[in-house]
Order: structure tokens, then sequence, then C-alpha cells
């Protein structure tokens, strides 16, 4: 049996299942990808009829999707997407306790090393794969904008302060648009045309952080995602996708490559700056 055919036993696995194999999938499965990931909560206890018809599919193509991930039928499917809402804020800790370190007298240093190895993993990766024409268009649109809109929730969170401190000290002007304080769609109507944004999250993706996107796109606001890969639902509309994938240790992923990323785009973006706003190319 190939890798491809494997039923995934959780939402995570099946979504990093979508993530290595969307270039393989149909248009119309592809298309069916994009909604259930954009969409995880309405998924959870929807009807296939009623979740076909927002997802502009006819139902047998939700199970047919179903069958071509393993499973018997999408309301085995849907048992994940349920599953995730039960135990969204137990993962940490099963993986704390999974960690195997009963054995070393020294559990420390092998947590750091494990860290490292994953780090460097997520580095050389993004070495490899990164698409530096996708990073070029990204960077000159951030260059060109009067303020840039900064947007991610959880894990997707910690890069985006980086963004706004870089961008501050490098005289880019920037908003957070991630807070608990329930005004980010307020905040992100002031963004127009002459702005841009960034969006970043990764599978499972953030329901706040598709939002934006749609609601940007509506504002004619051009943005570009950092994400992991072109079956992510914040991709749809998006100026410039940067793709990067994290290595894990016992299940804690690390942000290495992403925080390597965010520092490169910001640099690169305030020399975008300066470059257009020397004489001889302000005109340009």
């Amino acid at each position: 049996m190939s890798t491809s055919s494997l039923r995934p036993v959780s939402y995570a696995e099946f979504c990093e299942k979508l993530a290595a194999d969307h270039q393989a999938l149909p248009k119309r499965l592809a298309q069916t990808a994009r909604y259930l990931l954009a969409h995880p909560d309405e998924i959870a206890f929807g009807t296939t009829a009623s979740i076909a018809e927002a997802a502009g599919v006819q139902p047998s193509t939700l199970i047919r999707f179903a069958k071509a991930n393993g499973f018997d039928g999408f309301s085995e499917l849907q048992v994940l997407f349920r599953e995730r809402l039960r135990h969204r804020d137990q993962s940490y800790s099963s993986r704390l306790s999974a960690l195997d370190t009963d054995a070393s007298d020294r559990p420390g240093k092998a947590i750091l090393s494990g860290f490292i190895a994953a780090g460097q993993q997520s580095l050389e990766a993004m070495n490899r794969d990164l698409d530096l024409a996708q990073f070029e268009a990204a960077s000159e649109l951030l260059g060109r904008a009067e303020t840039i809109y900064l947007v991610a929730r959880r894990r997707a969170f910690p890069p985006l302060v980086q963004l706004r401190y870089a961008f501050a000290k490098l005289g880019l002007r920037s908003e957070i648009c991630g807070s608990d304080i329930g005004i980010d769609p307020d905040l992100m109507a002031f963004a127009g045309p002459r702005d841009a944004a960034i969006l970043i999250s990764f599978a499972p993706y953030s329901d706040q952080t598709v939002e934006a996107g749609e609601q940007l796109g509506r504002q004619r606001v051009p943005f570009i995602t950092i994400t992991d890969t072109l079956l992510s639902p914040i991709v749809a509309g998006s100026a410039a996708r940067i793709l990067l994938s994290e290595a894990d240790f016992a299940g804690f992923r690390s942000s290495t490559a992403t925080m390597t990323l965010v520092m490169a785009l910001s640099v690169a973006v305030a020399e975008r700056r300066r470059l257009l706003l020397r004489p001889d190319t302000a005109a340009l």
C-alpha cells in the first residue's frame, strides 16, 4: 500500500497528508480540500448536503474525497474534525507525556538536541525549496505599501511580533491584527489598495486568519501569505505566497525557518523601500 492511500488518524495528520498530496489532486478534490481546511468547525457537524453546497461541489465529490484519503465515507472523515474540537486544548500535554526522556540522566540536553536538529532540518528544507521569485514579489509589493497589516494567530503569532519589531526599527509602518480584544476587522477596515498585508498560518489553519484574508480581498488590499501548502485556505487571492514547512521534535514544531524567513523578508522590504526612495529611482 502506498503512503498516499494510508488513512490519517488525526486532524493534524490529515492536514499533513493533504500538504504532501496537493499537487496530485484533481481540480474538484483540491477545491474540496481547500474548503474543508478553511472551515474545520463547520465540517465537524454539518451534513454532507450542506457542506457540499457551501463548498460548491456535489455530495458525491465529498464521498469521493473521503475515500481517496482512506475513509469508507464522508461521515468517517468528519470524526477527525470532531476530535479536533474535543482535543484542541489537550494536545500539548499529550505530546509532553509522550517524550521519551526517562532513560536519560540529562533530559534537558536530549530535548535541546532534538530541537536543534529539527531547526537545522527546517532551515535546510527552506534553503532547498523556497521559491525565490515569490520572495522577491512579496518584498517588492510590501516595499511599495504605505502601511503593512500583519495577521496571524496561535503558533504563527511569534513571527508576526518579530516582523512588527523589525519593521518599526527599519522605519516601516505596520499594524498587528491579531489581538484578543475583537477589533481586528475594524482595524483592517482602514486598509486600502495602497497598503498591503502579510498573513501567516499553518495547518491546522486559523479561522480568524482565513476570514481576514477574505476581508482584505473584498477591500482590494493586496496581501502576501506565509503558509505550508498551495492548498492552504489563505493562499486564495494572495499576490504572492511563500511556502515552507517546519520539522518537529516529539510533535512540537519549531519556528526556526519561519523566524529566519520573516527577518530576511523585513530587511528585503526595507531595502526595496530604500531603492524606491532614491532620487534616481523615485520616478519609476
